[in-house]
Protein backbone atom coordinates (compact mmCIF):
# COMPACT_ATOMS: atom_id res chain seq x y z
CA UNK A 1 0.00 0.00 0.00
CA UNK A 2 2.78 2.66 0.63
CA UNK A 3 4.27 2.19 -2.67
CA UNK A 4 1.15 2.17 -4.48
CA UNK A 5 0.96 5.63 -2.07
CA UNK A 6 4.24 7.19 -3.24
CA UNK A 7 3.76 6.32 -6.20
CA UNK A 8 1.09 8.04 -7.38
CA UNK A 9 0.61 10.63 -9.96
CA UNK A 10 -1.55 13.55 -8.81
CA UNK A 11 -4.04 15.44 -11.01
CA UNK A 12 -2.55 18.54 -13.07
CA UNK A 13 -5.19 20.26 -12.06
CA UNK A 14 -4.56 21.47 -8.93
CA UNK A 15 -8.35 22.23 -8.25
CA UNK A 16 -8.60 18.54 -8.70
CA UNK A 17 -8.64 15.63 -6.16
CA UNK A 18 -7.86 12.72 -8.73
CA UNK A 19 -5.00 10.64 -9.69
CA UNK A 20 -3.64 9.42 -12.65
CA UNK A 21 -4.80 6.42 -14.65
CA UNK A 22 -3.45 3.61 -16.63
CA UNK A 23 -4.95 5.63 -19.09
CA UNK A 24 -3.15 9.24 -18.58
CA UNK A 25 -6.23 10.55 -17.76
CA UNK A 26 -7.22 11.68 -14.12
CA UNK A 27 -9.64 9.40 -12.40
CA UNK A 28 -11.87 11.85 -10.99
CA UNK A 29 -11.80 14.51 -13.58
CA UNK A 30 -11.15 12.86 -17.04
CA UNK A 31 -8.31 15.72 -17.91
CA UNK A 32 -5.41 14.41 -19.66
CA UNK A 33 -2.06 14.46 -17.81
CA UNK A 34 -0.25 17.89 -18.38
CA UNK A 35 3.50 16.76 -19.49
CA UNK A 36 5.92 14.08 -19.48
CA UNK A 37 4.38 10.87 -17.41
CA UNK A 38 7.62 9.73 -15.77
CA UNK A 39 8.84 6.34 -17.60
CA UNK A 40 8.39 4.28 -14.63
CA UNK A 41 4.86 5.12 -13.96
CA UNK A 42 2.73 2.26 -13.02
CA UNK A 43 -1.01 1.93 -11.58
CA UNK A 44 0.01 -0.95 -9.89
CA UNK A 45 3.54 -1.73 -7.92
CA UNK A 46 6.22 -3.97 -9.67
CA UNK A 47 5.96 -7.59 -9.12
CA UNK A 48 7.87 -9.73 -7.08
CA UNK A 49 10.85 -11.84 -8.66
CA UNK A 50 9.25 -15.00 -9.69
CA UNK A 51 5.62 -13.82 -9.38
CA UNK A 52 3.42 -12.29 -12.52
CA UNK A 53 1.76 -9.34 -12.52
CA UNK A 54 -1.63 -9.60 -11.92
CA UNK A 55 -4.45 -6.69 -12.61
CA UNK A 56 -5.00 -4.28 -8.94
CA UNK A 57 -7.72 -2.41 -10.06
CA UNK A 58 -10.69 -4.71 -11.36
CA UNK A 59 -12.78 -1.97 -12.32
CA UNK A 60 -10.53 -1.32 -15.30
CA UNK A 61 -11.96 -4.68 -17.08
CA UNK A 62 -15.61 -4.12 -15.55
CA UNK A 63 -15.53 -0.23 -17.17
CA UNK A 64 -13.71 0.61 -20.55
CA UNK A 65 -12.30 3.73 -20.07
CA UNK A 66 -14.86 6.54 -21.62
CA UNK A 67 -13.58 7.86 -25.67
CA UNK A 68 -12.40 11.66 -24.46
CA UNK A 69 -11.59 12.37 -28.13
CA UNK A 70 -14.87 12.80 -29.08
CA UNK A 71 -15.94 16.36 -29.92
CA UNK A 72 -18.78 16.04 -28.12
CA UNK A 73 -17.46 15.54 -24.76
CA UNK A 74 -15.08 18.20 -25.41
CA UNK A 75 -17.82 20.97 -26.09
CA UNK A 76 -19.29 19.71 -23.12
CA UNK A 77 -16.28 20.32 -21.02
CA UNK A 78 -16.01 23.67 -22.59
CA UNK A 79 -19.43 24.28 -21.75
CA UNK A 80 -19.66 23.33 -18.06
CA UNK A 81 -20.76 25.82 -15.28
CA UNK A 82 -18.71 25.60 -12.17
CA UNK A 83 -20.28 25.55 -8.90
CA UNK A 84 -20.45 29.21 -7.21
CA UNK A 85 -18.80 27.98 -4.39
CA UNK A 86 -14.80 28.20 -4.47
CA UNK A 87 -14.43 25.23 -2.30
CA UNK A 88 -16.92 23.22 -4.26
CA UNK A 89 -15.53 20.91 -6.59
CA UNK A 90 -19.08 20.10 -8.45
CA UNK A 91 -20.57 21.73 -11.77
CA UNK A 92 -23.72 23.21 -12.58
CA UNK A 93 -26.51 20.78 -13.57
CA UNK A 94 -29.21 21.50 -16.08
CA UNK A 95 -32.04 22.11 -12.61
CA UNK A 96 -29.79 25.36 -12.15
CA UNK A 97 -28.06 23.73 -9.14
CA UNK A 98 -24.84 22.69 -8.27
CA UNK A 99 -24.36 18.74 -8.38
CA UNK A 100 -22.19 18.41 -5.63
CA UNK A 101 -23.35 20.68 -3.06
CA UNK A 102 -27.03 21.68 -4.44
CA UNK A 103 -26.18 25.27 -4.22
CA UNK A 104 -28.04 27.36 -6.94
CA UNK A 105 -25.95 28.84 -9.75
Amino acid sequence: MDQDWENRILCSDESCIGVIGLDGRCKECGRPYEGELPGTFSAAPPAAEGEERKEQDSDIDDHPAPDYETAASDDEWAQRRLCSDENCIGVIGPDGRCKECGRPA
